[in-house]
């Protein structure tokens, strides 16, 4: 089992920058898969960003690339989404998601571990 755990969300101006922590415990979460979804009102959650295991492979939405980046520190068990050039339509909750084995999640069907979410609001 994986406990997941967001933090870092918050309210910002547009063209600002906020940075997202995913702190995980339990099953050795250095060795697995994790993403950055989001979901706003309405709407599918969707993919933003993932990481493979070492970190050494990242992908990234389209709408985000060049303006997100995702990286994760396997000592500290913690996946960072840096997020910078905020713009209102990245409003939304922010998810991490964990897959069960060591590739990079880009699917939600492919998460079997979620945390509780965190806001993300961008004013214009």
């Amino acid at each position: 089992q994986v406990q997941l755990v967001e933090s870092g969300g918050g309210l910002v101006q547009a063209g600002g920058s906020l940075r997202l922590s995913c702190a995980g415990s339990g099953r050795t979460v250095s060795t697995t898969g994790m993403g950055w979804f989001r979901q706003a009102p309405g709407k599918e959650r969707e993919f933003v960003a993932a990481i493979n295991y070492s970190g050494s492979r990242t992908y990234y939405a389209d709408s985000v690339k060049g303006r997100f980046t995702i990286s994760r520190d396997n000592a500290k068990n913690t996946v960072y989404l840096q997020m910078n050039s905020l713009k209102p339509e990245d409003t939304a909750v922010y998810y991490c998601g964990a897959r069960k084995d060591s590739l990079a999640p880009t699917r939600p069907s492919e998460c079997a571990y979620w945390g509780q979410g965190t806001q993300v609001t961008v004013s214009s």
